[in-house]
């Protein structure tokens, strides 16, 4: 397995699909909620086993700092280290910078948790799905 940072058209498509299986047909979250006006500046990341595309995330500096977001690894690849590998290219490309978050859904911030995310503040809603801010402590 691969992760490597999407730089065509084609590979952008293959993590959008990936996304909608995960966020918007397992998760009933509305496309319009799940694509949005920070794809073009944000930095998408494929994990690929050969050419077939597994799972997808991606980086996108903000205001309070380095947010990593848009974790999805297709349901048939889960448990195979896929999320690990993505989460461990982040880290890689975001080393120096001095705050790294994300908004964890309740139900994976132990695997966060794994790779040194702290929980911060109270549980809210995105998308009618509780998740937390972590940071990278």
């Amino acid at each position: 397995m691969k992760v490597e940072e999407i730089k065509n058209g084609k590979r952008m498509l293959d993590a959008f699909e990936i996304r909608r299986k995960v966020f918007v047909v397992e998760q009933e979250v509305s496309a319009a909620e799940e694509y949005d006006e920070f794809e073009d500046s944000s930095t998408h990341l494929l994990a690929l086993d050969g050419d077939r595309p597994l799972g997808t995330s991606r980086i996108r500096k903000t205001a309070h700092g380095t947010k990593l977001e848009r974790f999805a690894v297709l349901a048939e690849n889960r448990g195979a280290g896929v999320g690990d590998a993505l989460l461990r290219e982040c880290l890689e490309r975001c080393k120096k910078d001095a705050v790294v978050y994300l908004h964890a859904q309740e139900q994976v911030m132990k695997f966060y948790a794994k790779h040194g995310f702290v929980a911060e503040g109270e549980r809210f809603y995105e998308c009618e799905i509780p998740h937390f801010k972590m940071v990278r402590k």
